[in-house]
């Protein structure tokens, strides 16, 4: 049987603190697991393979907007709207997009719009934001461009009006 009772204060040790190569103490921090090496997150293109539902949703993106797509990790499946200026990616819970996993830094990136562009700016995570294979500090999002964040590989798509703007100019 389990003894579930108070310790007494002299049953009580104080665990050492650890110092950290910064000289500063570790304990209590939180901290995110890093992913593996660079070679873990080789760029190996989806191609076309959207779902009936998927081309649907982008479809019907309005004007000035765009849509991640998770494609693996733990929410493979998920459908992000990009519809404001500023989109904040991370492990906070007020993340606009929340990723709870730990290979994700709680203030993981941005996605900024201006107008009908898009531009990811890593927000000096960890494990680092990848755009088609590429760590980047800041890079603008294309269409059809795969994003890494963590264990998370994600497509980001454009409304096709924006496209056909585009196209036209």
């Amino acid at each position: 049987m389990e003894d579930y009772r108070r310790p007494e204060p002299d049953e009580i040790r104080r665990v050492p603190d650890v110092l950290g190569a910064s000289g500063h103490s570790e304990r209590g921090t939180d901290t995110t697991q890093t992913f593996g090496h660079d070679s873990d997150l080789s760029f190996i293109p989806f191609g076309s393979d959207l779902s009936e539902a998927e081309l649907d949703a982008i479809e019907a993106l309005p004007t000035g907007a765009a849509l991640l797509l998770v494609r693996s990790g733990p929410t493979a499946g998920a459908r992000y709207l990009l519809d404001t200026d500023v989109t904040t990616v991370g492990r906070h819970p007020e993340a606009d997009i929340f990723f709870d996993d730990v290979t994700v830094s709680r203030r993981h990136a941005e996605i900024t719009r201006d107008g009908a562009n898009f531009e990811l700016v890593d927000q000096r995570s960890l494990n680092g934001t990848y755009v088609d294979g590429e760590r980047v500090d800041r890079a603008a999002l294309r269409n059809g461009a795969e994003v890494r964040v963590g264990k998370f590989r994600l497509n980001f798509f454009v409304s096709p009006a924006d496209l056909a703007l585009a196209a036209d100019a």
